[in-house]
């Protein structure tokens, strides 16, 4: 079998889709299966190796408070020498848009299916992509997969074969045994936001919540990780505010990540909409860490019930000031919740959840 995972959205960025597709692919190769991922340009100095074809251009663009991709193959003729170069079993694209999309489907021969990982359906502006994306499901879809049930809604009326199959996580690279950033170990409480600085990712409450602390505790840091168009916003009103110990550390290389979990004491997940897993959350409870999160759909998914993270309503800087509190006073229920994390994430391993893509694509070429 030969697979090609297809991704919308261009790999100059991290993000959680990158981590997604880049990760099934190492997990693809454990197993012997030849798999190659096929992504749009967003720059010329990009290269991935000869396992990451580079077909079309990605323009990036800000859309439903969040950064996204308008993608289309300028040269449709290359498309479609490598598709025949390449003759994929299985074409598994995450995410779809036209044109490019639609230019890759019209070449393909393959078994066709999509991961789809957007949350479509908490606002109004969104719902104006879902009519092309039926219409594409289903004159080229095979099977449809989601990462969670409200991702599947926009394919209610797709016939094929659908199924939940969630995020993994890489339990090799996060995990309780990371090194932590030398720099930050002087015994501080650190909080740790890792994330775009963007307005879905909510991080200005986050902000607003550790103003409220950062008069009571004089051991506590937040340590911020991630770029974004809000950043001068945040980092003015950190100044403004005169707030002690926000460390903004930028966009950070993916080897290094692990360390900056490693480092934290609690992790905090404020977005406020637009969520439909959070990989992020699973990147902490594989290490350890409890989580306060905002309870936006997407991250009530992956929580509710768990006792590894806390929920409260969104944009209430207040309530997660509270819930906070309560984890900087108590090391011990710190490391309780860190433990039921870890235990959590194992039910997330790629190993496991590769195997179910696997199954799904059986399913779908029985159909």
């Amino acid at each position: 079998m030969k697979i090609g995972l297809v991704s919308y959205h261009a790999l100059y960025a991290e993000g959680g889709i990158k981590t997604h597709i880049f990760s099934l692919q190492k997990e693809f190769k454990k197993r012997g299966i030849e798999c190659k991922i096929i992504a749009p340009r967003r720059s010329r100095k990009e290269n991935y190796g000869p396992d990451v074809l580079l077909l079309g251009t990605s323009f990036p663009v800000t859309s439903i408070g969040t950064q996204g991709d308008l993608c289309i193959g300028f040269n449709p003729l290359s498309i479609k020498r490598a598709l025949k170069k390449e003759r994929f079993d299985v074409l598994h694209f995450h995410n779809m848009g036209l044109p490019l999309s639609m230019q890759i489907l019209q070449e393909s021969n393959s078994l066709n299916i999509l991961t789809f990982h957007a949350n479509l359906v908490e606002s109004n502006d969104s719902r104006k992509f879902i009519y092309p994306l039926q219409e594409l499901a289903k004159k080229y879809l095979n099977g449809i997969i989601g990462v969670a049930p409200m991702t599947l809604k926009p394919f209610d009326n797709f016939t094929g074969p659908k199924q939940v199959i969630p995020n993994g996580i890489d339990l090799e690279r996060f995990n309780s045994k990371n090194p932590g950033i030398n720099k930050f170990l002087d015994n501080k409480i650190n909080l740790l936001f890792l994330n775009r600085i963007e307005e879905r990712k909510g991080l200005i409450y986050l902000l607003k919540a550790f103003k409220i602390l950062n008069k009571e505790f004089s051991n506590l840091r937040l340590i911020i990780v991630g770029e974004g168009d809000l950043r001068n916003e945040c980092e003015n009103f950190v100044k403004d505010n005169k707030l002690s110990e926000v460390c903004f550390e930028g966009q950070q290389r993916s080897d290094i990540i692990p360390s900056y979990y490693a480092t934290a004491d609690i992790y905090v997940a404020p977005s406020i909409f637009g969520e439909s897993f959070g990989i992020v959350l699973l990147e902490a409870m594989a290490t350890g860490k409890p989580i306060v999160a905002f309870a936006n759909k997407g991250y009530k998914g992956v929580l509710t019930g768990k006792k590894g993270g806390i929920l409260v309503p969104p944009k209430d800087y207040e309530a997660m000031a509270k819930e906070l509190r309560i984890l900087i006073k108590n090391e011990d229920l710190r490391k309780e919740m860190g433990e039921w994390g870890i235990k959590e994430a194992q039910d997330y391993s790629w190993d496991k959840i590769a195997q179910r893509v696997l199954d799904f694509y059986n399913l779908c070429s029985l159909n």
